[in-house]
């Protein structure tokens, strides 16, 4: 039986807080881990070093017993070291000697029953608490505005310290360098205490008890049962309603509500696809279903011996090509990468994508400058 902890993590608040009946079934599953989830703890142990010795402690370099170690993470973390450092200078412009905490255990169960977590670095410099928060994945872009799990962290350090520090606001800050995403929400100790009383702790008390209504949405991305949830399946299959009609056929405000569900239906088909699959490579049969030995290609059974004939034959067997800049960065750090290469690098004009308001990038008018590389053409 998973502890209450397991099943309510921070890190997963921003799921059961919006499908409390989610919680219990994803503890009842077992863990799965990946090369990126190794990746994010072995860089997460060169940061805490780092910032042990940034503090002046004593820390041992855990780098050569690291196995995901190379020059882009010692570059992660250095920015990391770095950013902290001119948070702490930027603290001790208002208060003469900040605490600051690395890896620190936070405890917030006054508000979600055995919730805590460990703040990766906090900052406590007289009325304002700072929290930040080291991710190193690149897939998914994490914002620290309105975050369940770093506004957790800041319940679990305002515990700590508002008893003792007059503390009025809250800083949250994500660190994700390989993103270049430094995102940061501030917000009132008051507005953050309300957000525990009236939306956190209530959610919890039902998650504990496995109690509340089923809700689908983007929150089920990481979710161990969104394959065969039920809710998500009809929240998904609302669409057919439309009968699948050619968009001319639509009305504009119904192909606007499809278009902010297709993301999301289009994972879900996704995940459906891949549950059945894994089920019949464990035998299941599936009614009109079977499996069967996908495309392959061609491969040498020996490199080496295939190199030798063909020089011997007067050919080179060999391509010849720049690495890519993502291969060159890895072998170079970005620091070197960016000192060495920078003036050999241009980013081109990206190719259009229709995407949501909410996203931060700016908005292009197609008509508009079409227009004017049509007036370009016939200046010129």
């Amino acid at each position: 039986m998973p502890d209450i902890h397991s099943t309510l993590s921070p890190s997963s608040a921003f799921r059961w807080i919006k499908c409390t009946p989610s919680a219990k079934l994803n503890a009842a599953l077992p863990d799965s881990t990946s090369e990126y989830a190794l990746q994010g703890t072995a860089a997460h142990t060169l940061c805490e070093y780092k910032l042990q010795k940034l503090l002046g402690k004593d820390a041992k370099d855990p780098t050569e017993n690291l196995t995901y170690f190379d020059a882009e993470m010692a570059d992660c973390t250095d920015s990391y070291q770095q950013y902290v450092s001119e948070r702490i200078e930027k603290a001790k412009q208002f208060c003469k000697d900040p605490i600051v905490l690395v890896e620190q255990k936070l405890d917030f169960s006054k508000w979600v029953p055995q919730g805590f977590g460990t703040g990766d670095c906090v900052i406590v410099a007289d009325n304002v608490l700072t929290v930040i928060d080291f991710k190193y994945g690149v897939g998914v872009l994490v914002e620290a505005e309105q975050n369940p799990q770093m506004m957790c962290y800041a319940l679990g350090a305002l515990a700590l310290f508002d008893s003792i520090y007059d503390i009025e606001n809250v800083v949250m800050t994500i660190f994700q360098p390989r993103r270049d995403n430094i995102s940061t929400y501030e917000l009132s100790k008051k507005e953050l205490l309300q957000w525990a009383d009236e939306i956190l702790s209530p959610a919890a008390q039902l998650a504990a008890k496995g109690e509340g209504e089923f809700k689908a949405g983007k929150h089920c991305r990481f979710c161990k049962v969104k394959a065969t949830c039920r809710k998500r399946a009809e929240y998904n299959l609302e669409l057919a309603r439309y009968d699948f009609e050619m968009p001319a056929n639509l009305e504009d405000t119904e192909i606007e509500v499809i278009l902010s569900k297709a993301d999301e239906l289009a994972a879900w088909c996704s995940d459906i696809k891949e549950y059945a699959f894994q089920q019949a490579l464990n035998g299941k049969q599936w009614n009109g279903w079977k499996l069967v030995e996908g495309r392959s290609v061609r491969k040498y059974i020996n490199e080496d011996a295939v190199a030798e004939t063909v020089k011997n034959a007067g050919y080179d067997p060999y391509e010849h090509k720049v690495l890519g800049i993502t291969a060159m960065t890895r072998m170079l750090g970005k620091a070197k990468f960016e000192n060495l290469l920078s003036s050999f690098i241009e980013k081109p004009t990206g190719k259009p994508a229709l995407v949501p308001k909410s996203d931060k990038r700016p908005s292009i008018n197609k008509a508009v400058q079409a227009a004017d590389d049509f007036k370009e053409e016939n200046e010129s």
